[in-house]
């Protein structure tokens, strides 16, 4: 597969290459990223044709968008698709008061969540100053679930902001889509669920589903991308590696979803790498190529944390897999046999 071939997303003028470059890792998420490292990687990414970049308020509170509106700043901003994401207002916090987070040194700011519609068009004007940048190609609702499914076990409808996210978000989207300062909008959520009460509910381009439909998880497989596909709404694959696990392989302390793997998900991973083997795939090929198989996903988005990262996840994204591959994986019952696949 091509990192540069370009993709449209649902009925908008976007189109998006169909690797991009995620910026949960610019925002600090876990460890801190040195400014250069963040700058080596978007440089590299540039220069391999990538021309999709995604990021968002809540990635170190700020921090991320900064990161990408500086290191985009040398470029053609006609040549580049950013997206970027409203739901979480940031709030002035006192040097003395450190929210619990997952980012490393974030920005002096507290992200609450907020659907008003002067919380979105506030929080939009903010990101457009942090990334220097008069527009934003694609804007998404972030976490009207308030991330719920992040934790095991939960039931996908908690939290819900789904009413005023459709009472007030939406309209304030749409209205900056029919301006021209936004081209296409849609959703950002770890879950599927939802998005298919969204999918109906309004007129969305796309939705950023973020490690729900992976390598190891295809339980979107037969309710949200269907209707995708009869709504014309493109996905976004975020967390192509379950948060670790795809990359890392079934090592001691893997990640999967943000928390250790479950002894389950390691056996499985195993049999998985096991095909892998058989076949000389490396299993991060396969998680990053895997998506592409549905006629619904557009992109697929990694972080990266250095140039070094980031042109390896090209090389994977660039190593052909054979089809006989794909069929041991579904004879296994490793993969969902209904999933189409590259």
């Amino acid at each position: 597969m091509q990192p540069d071939t370009r993709r449209r997303l649902g009925r908008s003028s976007v189109e998006v290459t169909q690797f991009g470059l995620g910026g949960a890792a610019f925002g600090n998420i876990h460890s801190v990223v040195s400014e250069p490292s963040v700058a080596g990687a978007i440089e590299a990414a540039y220069a391999a044709g990538v021309r999709y970049f995604d990021t968002a308020p809540l990635y170190g509170h700020g921090r991320s968008e900064v990161r990408l509106g500086a290191g985009l700043a040398r470029y053609d901003r006609d040549e580049v698709v950013i997206s970027t994401k409203v739901g979480y207002a940031l709030e002035p916090r006192t040097p003395d008061r450190m929210p619990k987070s997952a980012f490393v040194d974030p920005l002096p700011f507290e992200p609450v969540f907020n659907y008003s519609r002067d919380a979105i068009l506030r929080s939009f004007e903010e990101s457009l100053r942090r990334l220097k940048t008069d527009r934003v190609d694609i804007l998404l609702i972030h976490d009207p679930d308030e991330g719920v499914t992040l934790q095991p076990g939960v039931d996908p409808y908690a939290k819900s902001h789904f009413r005023e996210v459709m009472a007030q978000a939406y309209p304030a989207l749409d209205e900056l889509r029919a301006q021209g300062v936004v081209r296409a909008i849609g959703l950002g959520m770890n879950q599927w669920q939802m998005l298919c009460d969204f999918a109906v509910a309004g007129n969305f381009d796309c939705f950023l589903l973020a490690g729900r439909y992976t390598l190891l998880e295809q339980a979107s497989l037969h309710q949200l991308l269907p209707l995708c596909e009869e709504k014309q709404i493109s996905i976004i694959l975020g967390g192509p590696y379950n948060s670790g696990i795809l990359a890392t392989g079934a090592v001691a302390n893997a990640y999967y979803n943000y928390a250790q793997a479950t002894p389950e998900i390691l056996e499985r991973t195993r049999r998985i790498e096991a095909v892998c083997a058989r076949h000389r795939v490396a299993l991060q090929a396969a998680a990053l190529q895997f998506p592409f198989g549905h006629p619904t996903v557009a992109s697929v988005i990694p972080g990266a944390r250095s140039a070094a990262e980031l042109q390896a996840n090209i090389g994977f994204f660039e190593q052909e897999i054979p089809a006989d591959f794909w069929a041991e994986l579904k004879s296994q019952s490793l993969v969902d046999p209904s999933a189409p696949t590259p």
